[in-house]
């Protein structure tokens, strides 16, 4: 029975995750730490290692609609890489307290920022803006502390990063994905390198996450076609600032 629920956990996970542009490994994380109690070590090597199947299949099958920017993308993955491998090394020397109160304002912070944004700017525009680079960086930079420091996805900031930069609904959910197929295979390698993997439990959610991860691309297509595009980046905006409020708590 547990198999079973492991299984329709991660295709839920799956699906939701690769249709809005997250990695999914926090909530894995969250999951095995406090329903199967796993201790840390063990549940962040797992989760990375949950999420990143899912995470390959639906990028490659948002890659083939056309949605990804792999320019803005791989911006972001210049600075997001190597502070994932120097966040791994040192995250035993980092308080778990002040890194959280810092992942808390940040998330607060870029939810607000998202909320007050009126001039939506086009992925065109993007390309041509000088601060760009330095922007698509600094939210690089911020999602590789998350994945290498607590072996989280990195997802949030990410896809906050990318709607900010002008992205628009799916492209940004589909960039999103993008970049973290490549932080997830950094930072999984060095979890796995300084932990062990419960594959009891990676196994199952990882088969529901890889169902969903196929679901999720062709939904976007749909919901594309739909009112609900409106509604995403102040419904993540708010998700940002409750996740951000949480971890301040």
């Amino acid at each position: 029975m547990t198999i079973f629920w492991l299984t329709v956990i991660g295709l839920l996970i799956g699906t939701l995750v690769i249709l809005f542009g997250g990695g999914g490994a926090a909530i894995y994380l969250a999951i095995l730490t406090s329903v199967f109690g796993l201790n840390a070590a063990v549940a962040s090597s797992t989760s990375l290692v949950t999420a990143l199947p899912s995470l390959i299949v639906g990028a490659f099958n948002y890659y083939r609609q056309g949605q990804i920017n792999t320019k803005i993308g791989n911006q972001m993955l210049l600075t997001a890489i190597p502070v994932v491998v120097i966040g791994s090394l040192v995250s035993k020397y980092i308080p778990a307290k002040i890194y959280q109160l810092l992942i808390g304002i940040i998330l607060v912070l870029l939810g607000i920022h998202m909320l007050l944004q009126k001039q939506v700017k086009s992925a065109s525009t993007v390309k041509k803006m000088r601060s760009a680079h330095l922007e698509a960086a600094l939210y690089g930079l911020l999602a590789g502390l998350m994945v290498g420091v607590a072996g989280m996805s990195g997802g949030a900031v990410i896809i906050a990063g990318l709607f900010l930069l002008g992205l628009q609904d799916f492209q940004a959910t589909a960039t999103s994905i993008y970049v973290l197929v490549f932080m997830t295979i950094t930072g999984a390698f060095f979890h796995i390198a300084s932990g062990r993997v419960d594959w009891v439990a990676a196994l199952p959610l990882m088969a529901g996450a890889i169902a969903g991860a196929f679901i999720a691309p062709k939904l976007a297509q749909i919901l594309a076609k739909t009112k609900i595009t409106q509604y995403m980046k102040p419904t993540i905006a708010i998700l940002l600032i409750v996740l951000g409020a949480k971890s301040l708590l």
